[in-house]
């Protein structure tokens, strides 16, 4: 054997192991991923994942820098209208790759729109001040100064920190706004940006309180709503462009059921006030931060929200139920669930449980994965750093999607209550039960998505009976 395919066996032979272990043996409860559909995931190895599809407005047409991209264009054109519609909003920009880079994208536009109108000879300004969530309290990463929102605001002279307010929030439930003081704040700071959205997150932001208190401002702030984790969710949980917000980012692949990459969706027709914004968006998308814009994964992301829009109700209506009976029978097994008891401790696809007397949330963590339960440990509101984590964040979406209902999740509550509480090893036990969920629901059955997936393979695969071959040691 050569040493490469000696070194492609073993990677093979890990590949297959880990992929066995994620899809067939384990139940993934991480908040922010979910396993795309087979028909999505083949989409990623069609023609489309070794091309370049570059293109940009100018002099108000659509202009392609290569050819052979008619068929991405009208991927790209299909897309933005599945996703408007979802959305119910007429703009749609696809290109970032990540939510990360959606919000980067937003950023820099922003800073483009605020500068259009500074006077010939005067310095080039950031965002003088920003309000998003505290990161200790569940704010996301990207919308913090160490992450996406890096560069584009001032700096406090005195303190050399820059210049961010954080949504005050009660005492009692700091998983909920103290709007009161928040009130109070708009008032007095007037920011020029309001960054919604939370990556622990299991109540609605406060984006119509915000909307009515700042619609008569002389400059009203740009009202932006994070949706990387509840993008899937949109409009059952929450529908910020509804509520007030004017533009909204996300992540494809949490919630929602498609491959990785990111969005970016509001409304700014002509004669809106932000209509100069989106512009400056689209330009920061492309040229400002990508080239190639992953073109595999775009076609994946149409064929998601062709399953979204078919299934989103009874997918959506699902999730919150299994969220919510999880938290329920966590607690009656003797865990510690954050939020409040009355609210079903949860309105998302999350539930935050509180494990500290049981040992850090990194070691309970790893206990959990050991025994085929994976999670992610998560910094409490009132944890000093993430390092001395008290929690652990849990999803339910992946598992609702391969078929789990509210009792289901009942007998995965015994075995998380055995591991975390009894330190039990339950290994074996979990991989059994596991394997009851196998087949993916909310898109085309297997008899119906398996002829589709051959096409598509023998279409990469051109040569005679290659994937004819393929499929009879599959079925050996």
């Amino acid at each position: 054997m050569s040493p490469l395919k000696d070194k492609v066996q073993s990677l093979t032979e890990r590949m297959a192991q880990n992929s066995r272990w994620r899809q067939a043996e384990c139940f993934n409860l991480i908040p922010s991923e979910t396993t795309p559909s087979l028909l999505v995931k083949m989409c990623e190895l069609a023609d489309a994942s070794g091309r370049y599809a570059e293109h940009r407005t100018m002099k108000g047409e659509e202009v392609y820098f290569y050819q052979g991209t008619d068929f991405i264009r009208d991927v790209e054109s299909e897309t933005r209208k599945e996703l408007g519609d979802y959305f119910g909003c007429s703009d749609v920009e696809l290109r970032p790759i990540s939510g990360q880079m959606a919000n980067e994208v937003v950023f820099k536009g922003l800073v483009k729109f605020i500068n259009r109108v500074r006077a010939e000879g005067e310095p080039t300004r950031k965002m003088r001040l920003v309000m998003n969530n505290d990161l200790t309290k569940g704010g996301h990463l990207s919308s913090q100064p160490m992450g996406a929102l890096f560069n584009f605001v001032t700096e406090d002279p005195k303190t050399g920190k820059e210049n961010v307010l954080n949504f005050p929030v009660l005492a009692e439930n700091p998983y909920r706004p103290d709007l009161k003081k928040l009130g109070e704040l708009l008032e007095e700071a007037r920011p020029e940006l309001i960054i919604f959205g939370k990556s622990m997150f299991i109540y609605p932001e406060p984006v119509e309180f915000v909307a009515q208190r700042v619609k008569s401002w002389p400059q009203p702030p740009l009202l932006m709503y994070d949706m990387a984790h509840v993008l899937g969710l949109y409009g059952a949980f929450q529908e910020p462009l509804a509520e007030g917000a004017d533009i909204i980012t996300g992540s494809t692949h949490k919630t929602f059921f498609g491959p990785q990459r990111g969005v970016i969706a509001g409304s700014f027709p002509a004669g809106s006030p932000f209509r100069n914004l989106w512009l400056d968006v689209k330009a920061r998308a492309f040229p400002g931060s990508t080239s190639n814009h992953h073109l595999a994964t775009l076609v994946g992301l149409l064929l998601a929200a062709y399953e979204m829009n078919e299934f989103r109700e009874a997918y959506q209506a699902q999730v919150r139920a299994n969220a919510k009976a999880f938290a329920r029978s966590l607690k009656a097994q003797g865990i510690e669930v954050e939020g409040d008891e009355r609210d079903g401790f949860t309105e998302t696809h999350q539930v935050l449980v509180r494990v500290k007397k049981h040992g850090p949330g990194q070691v309970i963590a790893r206990r959990l994965e050991e025994n085929n339960i994976v999670v992610n440990y998560q910094a409490l509101p009132d944890d000093e750093t993430f390092l001395e984590s008290s929690g652990v964040r849990l999803g339910v979406q992946e598992m609702t999607r391969f078929g789990m209902r509210e009792n289901d999740f009942d007998v995965l509550a015994g075995y998380f209550a055995d591991v975390v509480t009894r330190n039990k090893g339950v290994k074996d036990e979990v991989a059994k039960y596991r394997r009851g969920f196998l087949e993916m629901k909310y898109c085309l059955p297997p008899e119906e998505a398996a002829p589709l997936a051959a096409k598509i393979l023998k279409s990469v695969f051109p040569r005679p009976g290659l994937v004819d071959r393929l499929a009879e040691n599959l079925l050996k």
